[in-house]
């Protein structure tokens, strides 16, 4: 029997769901208490499954924590996973990100606040700072977003483990071609509506990026207004906005299966962070964004209030796709036919951060 795992990361710690069948079942505490879970990553690409999971202690502060008998024990290295090095004169604020790498098999990506870059390669144990970016000359003016100066998104690509692309709120995309010996600014055509110049090399708030199934080159963007689509791996981008209700939002995830594929969720503005027109409601465009369709099937009707953040919409690889996403509300979202229909599977949880989900069985 097919066996999905959601983890859902809270302000106030982490909940593990298990559907096996067509049975949802979530573990009755969640892990790491009282600790604020920014981020989740589910990595199937070994012999068994390891989860990694960034905590927030109030009192003893961020750490990486990973388990290998899919999130019921846990174990938190002895030193610090993720550690700025004294010479740097920054202190670990949170990490955003924890990304298994698609071409190499014991790689880990960890992106953090202050916004920078870590490598481990012993799945999450230890990392490494990546400092070309790090020391990148125009960190100086990178400006922190209304969640902090964040390095929230991390893609590899399958083809090539030297290339990565990465997204900071709020500098905008960066990308290597050379394993992370250097860095430029990915941004042409993506607006920045809030500076003198809507147009920067780089400034940009980027919320997210996501990779398309079927076309590498292509990737989805959801910007700080703007939804936008690049066919040449970020070198540019086009306006893909057109006929969602908003361009606001956080969210953006592709398809795992089927190109041309992505989803969003539209919040009605920067200043009424709402979902678009108070509706609940999944936008899915299956032309690369020339045109958005509502998905609302099983979600709510009534007035709605529950903002999606960035990482708290993902899909479980599945085929159909599960697609998931909870929301400041703490509701928990689930479709297991491509996001055509919706059920609820938790309410009344501390507000969700982060969702992951993954077939692991």
């Amino acid at each position: 029997m097919t066996e999905v795992l959601l983890a859902v990361g809270t302000r106030k710690g982490l909940f593990i769901g298990r559907r096996r069948g067509g049975t949802w079942e979530f573990d009755e505490s969640p892990y790491f208490n009282a600790q604020a879970v920014y981020s989740v990553a589910i990595d199937t690409r070994g012999a068994s499954p390891r989860l990694l999971a960034g905590g927030d202690s109030a009192h003893w502060g961020p750490s990486v924590f990973h388990s290998d008998d899919l999130g019921r024990t846990w174990t938190e290295p002895a030193r610090p996973a993720v550690k700025f090095p004294q010479d740097t004169g920054a202190s670990l604020e949170r990490v955003w990100q924890l990304h298994p790498a698609a071409a190499e098999p014991d790689v880990v990506y960890a992106g953090t606040e202050p916004a920078a870059l870590y490598r481990s390669q012993d799945r999450g144990e230890t990392f490494e700072l990546i400092r070309p970016l790090w020391e990148h000359p125009t960190r100086s003016k990178w400006v922190p977003g209304g969640g902090g100066e964040g390095l929230h998104t991390v893609l590899t690509d399958a083809r090539d483990p030297r290339a990565v692309t990465v997204a900071v709120s709020t500098a905008g995309v960066f990308r290597t071609v050379d394993g992370g010996a250097s860095w430029a600014p990915s941004n042409s055509g993506v607006s920045a509506v809030f500076l003198p110049d809507p147009n920067p090399e780089f400034g940009q708030c980027v919320h997210k990026v996501a990779r398309d199934a079927a076309h590498p080159d292509r990737l989805y963007l959801q910007n700080h207004w703007g939804v936008y689509r690049s066919d040449d791996a970020g070198g540019s981008w086009t306006d893909i906005g057109e006929g969602l209700p908003s361009t606001f939002g956080f969210a953006v995830v592709a398809h795992p299966r089927r190109g041309d594929t992505a989803y969003v969720f539209p919040i009605n503005a920067d200043s009424d962070r709402v979902p678009a027109d108070r509706r609940c409601r999944v936008f899915r465009t299956a032309d690369a964004g020339a045109s958005w369709e509502p998905l609302t099937a099983g979600l709510p009707q009534e007035d709605h209030y529950g903002t999606v953040l960035r990482d708290a919409m993902c899909h479980d690889g599945a085929d159909p796709a599960g697609i998931y996403f909870g929301n400041r509300n703490g509701e928990v979202y689930a479709s297991a036919d491509d996001g055509d229909s919706w059920r609820q599977l938790a309410s009344h949880l501390p507000d969700v951060l982060c969702v992951r989900a993954a077939v692991v069985g």
